[in-house]
């Protein structure tokens, strides 16, 4: 190999190494089988890889919002009981944990919306997400609040949208991605989707950032906020470093296999 060659891909080996570092997989938080922490200890918050969640506990009403965390693996649950659950039924790759969001604002009350905070300021890759069984099957079927998302024809032009905003270390926006946990809006009715699996949403948009806020907005509203319920399922990834680093080490052999433009 040419000592270039051999440059390129140890440096490619490095840059992966770095980009391909979770910030937090949560699989360093303790849990017993099949629960969840949702921040009744009174401690504000849990960190994970190298950023920090935000939480909320209210004893008096036993409620929170911000994150929580769990491994409950049960799919078919539904109602406010079932918030807790992701309805993959598992973290991101099949990991045991995972985070629950609950935006109290899109509701109508709460003043903060949930937060992750880095440790120190740096790049974000991306994060997966998906829905919690509570907002899924209200949207799938409706209950007592909210509507079935199409309406009895299916022709209704539902949706529920997850807003990601970067923020620096000064507070100031840098920028923001939308993505979309369920979409009724196709003229198709077929295409018409509620998310249920892990998705990667890409956030190398944002460049360097201090904290990320979560938000939720629905085509479903009533009196006092909306009614779809404001959960969704969070898991922390970044690109795996194996992907470069195969494809640099096949440039390479590509290369020395290459016929010299000099041979005859």
């Amino acid at each position: 190999m040419a000592s270039k060659e051999l440059v390129s891909l140890i440096l490619v080996l490095m840059i992966s190494g770095v980009s391909g570092a979770a910030i937090a997989t949560f699989d360093d938080l303790t849990l017993g089988a099949d629960s969840y922490w949702n921040g009744s200890d009174g401690s504000g918050g849990f960190s994970s890889g190298s950023a920090y969640f935000s939480n909320n506990y209210n004893a008096t009403y036993m409620s929170w919002d911000g994150f929580a965390y769990s491994n409950i693996s049960d799919t078919s649950s539904s109602g406010w009981a079932a918030q807790y659950n992701a309805i993959s039924g598992r973290g991101q790759g099949g990991s045991a944990n995972y985070t629950i969001g609950y935006d109290p604002l899109a509701s109508g009350f709460g003043t903060e919306l949930p937060t992750m905070t880095l440790n120190t300021a740096g790049i974000v890759d991306g994060l997966y997400v998906t829905n919690d069984n509570f907002a899924y099957y209200s949207m799938l079927n409706g209950d007592a609040y909210a509507k079935k998302f199409g309406g009895v024809s299916g022709d209704e032009e539902d949706w529920f949208l997850l807003t990601i905003t970067g923020k620096d270390a000064g507070g100031t926006e840098v920028g923001s991605v939308e993505f979309y946990l369920a979409d009724y809006r196709y003229a198709d009715n077929g295409q018409d989707y509620i998310v249920n699996t892990w998705e990667y949403v890409d956030l190398m948009g944002f460049g360097t950032v201090n904290s990320l806020e979560f938000s939720l907005s629905s085509s479903d509203m009533g009196s006092f906020g909306m009614n779809t319920p404001a959960y969704f399922a969070l898991d922390m990834v970044v690109p795996e470093p194996g992907t470069l680093v195969l494809l640099a080490l096949g440039g390479v052999l590509l290369r020395r296999k290459a016929p010299s433009k000099l041979a005859c």
